[in-house]
């Protein structure tokens, strides 16, 4: 098995689709990127702590590629928008891979090399790719927030 992590806005909308990807064996919804030790959902919200909300996503690379990965990434959210996703403001919503390991982090920068010179965006792709650093799992009542409620999405 292996890990991959993205930020693509609010977090209950991107565990919910990329749970949907057969390969996918867990998600867990959480904060990375920032400085404070075992954030809390209210203090990440208050846009101060640096943290990102995340997906951490554990898949079976013999079941569905990194890339096939990074594709749902890309279609699930508008990679152009610095600091936002929707309605959603912050840099807690940023557009953010953190990546795992050096073939993550070149396949990640190759992706988006690969759709900007497409011309994929009326944009430039604001996704940040960095190195994973401490991912703290979010509050128990926001993990499969949606499917816990009865919802298949939100505005993502």
């Amino acid at each position: 098995m292996e890990k991959a992590t993205f930020g693509a806005g609010c977090f209950w909308g991107v565990e919910t689709r990329f749970g949907e990807i057969t390969g996918v064996i867990d998600t867990t919804v959480g904060y990375e990127g920032g400085d404070l030790e075992h954030p809390t959902y209210k203090e990440v919200c208050t846009d101060r702590t640096g943290h990102a909300e995340v997906v951490e996503v554990t898949f079976d690379p013999s079941r569905v590629s990194y890339e096939t990965l990074l594709d749902a990434f890309f279609a699930l959210h508008d990679p152009t928008q610095l600091n936002r996703q929707g309605p959603d403001w912050g840099t807690q919503y940023r557009s953010v891979i953190f990546t795992h390991t050096n073939e993550q982090f070149a396949q990640a920068r190759a992706k988006i090399a690969e759709l900007s010179a497409a011309g994929s965006y009326r944009k430039p792709i604001a996704t940040q790719v960095v190195p994973a650093t401490t991912f703290w799992k979010a509050e128990e009542y926001h993990q499969r927030y949606l499917e816990k409620r009865g919802m298949v999405s939100c505005h993502i």
